[in-house]
Formats: C-alpha cells, sequence, structure tokens
C-alpha cells in the first residue's frame, strides 16, 4: 500500500485526483504501479487500476493475472472493479472507502452482483484509509478554495 500512496501523492503533483495502485505477483514482486493519468493522457479510463492492470498484462503476456494483489488508495468504481473482475485478480486491498463513486462496498456492489464472473479476495486497509483519504480531501479543498 505504500507504494500505491505513493503513487496517490505523485499524481496530485501532477494535478490529477490523488489515486495510486501497485500490483504484485503471489510472492509480492511488483509487477506494475501508477497513479490517476486522467489529464495527461487525455483518456477518461486512465485510472490507476486500469493503467496498472493494462502496464501488468503486457509485462506478463497476459490478460489474466491470476494469483495478483493489487492494492489501490481509494475505492474502485464500477469500470475499475469490472477490469479487476475480468484481470481475474485474486485479491484487491483498498484504503478509503468511496461512498459517491465506490463499487465495492458502496454503489453497484460490482463483486456482490450474480452477474460478477470473478470475486477477488476483499481486504480493506482501514488503517490506511486516512492517509489515502486525506490526499483526497487535500486536493479537493485546494480546488475549491
Amino acid at each position: 500500500m505504500m507504494v500505491a500512496l505513493d503513487e496517490a501523492r505523485q499524481a496530485a503533483q501532477r494535478g490529477e485526483v490523488p489515486v495510486g495502485a501497485a500490483l504484485t505477483d503471489a510472492v509480492g514482486l511488483l509487477l506494475a504501479r501508477s497513479g490517476n493519468r486522467i489529464l495527461q493522457l487525455r483518456d477518461p479510463t486512465a485510472h490507476a487500476e486500469i493503467l496498472v492492470l493494462r502496464e501488468a498484462a503486457q509485462r506478463l503476456g497476459n490478460e489474466r493475472l491470476i494469483g495478483t494483489t493489487l492494492y489501490v488508495t481509494l475505492e474502485p468504481c464500477a469500470m475499475c472493479a469490472g477490469a479487476i473482475s475480468l484481470a481475474r485478480i485474486a485479491r484487491l486491498v483498498f484504503a478509503a472507502e468511496d461512498p459517491k463513486g465506490g463499487a465495492v462496498l458502496h454503489g453497484p456492489q460490482f463483486f456482490a452482483q450474480t452477474t460478477c464472473h470473478h470475486r477477488p479476495q476483499l481486504e480493506h486497509m482501514r488503517d490506511q484509509a486516512e492517509p489515502a483519504g486525506g490526499l483526497l480531501r487535500e486536493f479537493f479543498r485546494a480546488r475549491r478554495s
């Protein structure tokens, strides 16, 4: 999660919403890391999670990322939850909850739907929710002032 938090800080420095992600293999080797790059890439799908999944799939030469763990600083949205399921991520670890845009604990609760074909093991790192949420609060506070 520390790598994902570092990516979120870097995203904020670029003027992006500070969300970071990191993906590890079954033994903990870092496969990919990224922060949001929606503005930089002019791509509405360039969420940290999507970028990490793309990079790891290219690196491994396989769209199925079986046995991997995805660490994300914010509860994934519906788009990212769908991609996580399609990639067959084994474990999803996230820090801050997202009552407005999240799709794991909130909103559509993607992984609880009968139409979801793969459900990762979920871990909510509540002890990291404050650092991750604090980055987001500060980012949006600065934009409102």
